[in-house]
């Protein structure tokens, strides 16, 4: 589906990423039939607590799969790394001690447009701690004939690649291609844009996906185009 884009309607309300995951958490996934993960679909609580679908495994990171964690659906690093402050840092990214410190947290610090764009509610779902671990900041790819790194949940992890299960491809492919078409500072590669294109035709928009976004645009007062016309196409709007 081609997306026609008429304004720039990136978030320019929420700098605060501690912020945006409490709204997300207080006004966005309001009852329990909303509180589903993005990759594994589990179910948790207002407490953010798991409740774990039945074979779900995690070898990893045994503590963060009880919880719930706001996972970057495009990393932050993947953005990131186009702010100077990320790279090489900032005279104000200086320690206590007087340290010089680079990365997330300086840009964090330094650059406006990088809190911005970390805070965005569209590209941020609710995930299994551990599972967002293992994720990391890799690019998705089809893995083909790979077992999953999840027992029942079908999200596949090897060679610093991800696979995600089926239900989640055509939010993920939506998440890219809003990030990518409103955030000069993100831009997918041919390949990746090749996938998220054919997910986005392959996996249409579904109704929880865009009351969601009708919740985020309330919330952080900007639209996403991207969805609002996949959302009108099929008659959710």
């Amino acid at each position: 589906m081609p997306f026609s884009l008429s304004i720039h309607a990136e978030n320019t309300q929420i700098q605060s990423f501690s912020s945006a995951k409490k709204k997300l958490e207080k006004e966005v996934y309001l009852t329990s039939k909303d509180r589903h993960t993005l990759y594994c679909e589990a179910e948790f609580d207002s407490e953010k607590n798991i409740i774990p679908p039945n074979g779900f495994e995690s070898d990893k990171y045994q503590k963060r799969a009880k919880r719930i964690e706001w996972e970057h659906v495009v990393p932050a690093e993947n953005f990131g790394r186009n702010f100077n402050e990320w790279r090489t840092g900032d005279p104000i990214c200086v320690t206590s001690k007087g340290k010089a410190y680079k990365g997330r947290r300086c840009a964090e610090k330094a650059n406006e447009e990088y809190r911005y764009m970390q805070a965005d509610m569209y590209n941020l779902y609710p995930a299994i701690g551990s599972v967002n671990a293992s994720r990391r900041n890799y690019n998705f790819v089809m893995l083909g004939d790979v077992k999953s790194s999840f027992g029942s949940c079908a999200m596949k992890i090897e060679n610093s690649k991800a696979e995600p299960p089926v239900a989640s491809r055509g939010a993920i492919a939506r998440t890219y291609l809003y990030m990518d078409g409103f955030y000069d500072r993100y831009k997918m590669s041919k390949q990746q844009r090749q996938l998220m294109n054919a997910w986005n035709k392959t996996y249409p928009v579904e109704a929880w996906e865009c009351e969601r976004a009708k919740r985020i645009s309330q919330v952080q007062g900007s639209n996403n185009e991207i969805l609002e016309q996949s959302c009108q196409a099929a008659g959710f709007n």
